[in-house]
């Protein structure tokens, strides 16, 4: 019997996982065995180290999710059950992209992103990007309180190019996602970051529902960086953001930070529920 082999679980599209091991990349699908019964989240996501065994025409089957040391996830939308959609496992850090203009910051969001983050023990940047866009004093105005709690704040342009060697500097040996709503040039700093990753970059709607972003990325994957390692992940935006797995009852903040940040935002967490969502 062929030995299995180890991988990473590097792109997912559409039920199938391309899953990058120590000699190449394996499309995959995920054994029907790990599939009995009802499932209560991601069975398999981006960011997952598998096991995997061979097919004779080339494709796999992953027979194995090893465990996950963290994971980057929401409560799905749209249903009517309670499902945990990973939108990325293993994460050792997740850099939260919102822009000071052009869609207009939606803090309220943002406040969601880092429970969700402290939650998972996942640490948190913010990028405040388009600030070409306006008076460096507004975008300072707008971001301010989440350095004084102790958030590295990283005022960036796609356009110009500022803050984009900071944020470089931050990815090498780690897999770091990039997430924010739609429309706030996550996509555009990627490609900054790195020329040549050819994904393709979406503007603004201007018919109905004009100053709301479109979704561009049609497929969760990592990119593997060629200076110091590391991955990027680049995932769809997302609209709404629900708390998966958290209530003022029963989480206990652990750091001196999160307390910190739990006094500022517990109004935010006292009317959480997991149909937050409907607000937006």
């Amino acid at each position: 019997m062929t030995k299995p082999d180890r991988g990473l679980v590097v792109r997912s599209q559409a039920g199938y996982m391309t899953v990058k091991t120590a000699t190449d990349e394996v499309l995959c699908r995920v054994r029907g065995r790990l599939r009995r019964g009802r499932a209560e989240g991601d069975l398999v996501a981006v960011g997952d180290y598998v096991t995997i065994s061979r097919n004779a025409d080339g494709t796999g089957n992953i027979d194995e999710v090893l465990p996950r040391k963290s994971v980057l996830a929401r409560q799905l939308s749209g249903v009517n059950y309670d499902y945990k959609q990973v939108i990325l496992a293993n994460a050792d850090q997740v850099i939260l992209v919102f822009s000071v203009t052009q869609p207009n910051p939606r803090l309220r969001m943002l406040d969601r992103f880092l429970v969700v983050a402290e939650r998972a023990h996942i640490p948190a940047v913010i990028v405040a990007n388009k600030v070409d866009l306006v008076d460096q004093t507004f975008a300072e105005s707008l971001f301010e309180p989440y350095e004084k709690i102790g958030y590295n704040v990283i005022y960036a342009s796609a356009n110009t190019g500022e803050g984009v060697a900071t944020i470089k500097a931050l990815l090498p040996g780690k897999i770091t996602t990039l997430a924010g709503p739609s429309g706030v040039g996550k996509t555009s700093l990627l490609n900054a970051i790195q020329p040549g990753l050819a994904l393709l970059v979406g503007g603004l709607s201007l018919g109905v529902g004009a100053g709301k972003g479109k979704h561009t990325t049609q497929v969760r994957q990592l990119y593997e960086l060629p200076e110091g390692g590391g991955y990027v992940a680049d995932v769809p935006g997302m609209r709404t953001l629900a708390l998966w797995d958290i209530q003022g009852r029963n989480w206990t903040p652990t750091s001196a930070r999160s307390r910190r940040w739990c006094r500022i935002a517990s109004s935010t967490i006292a009317r959480t529920s997991m149909s937050l969502a409907a607000r937006f």
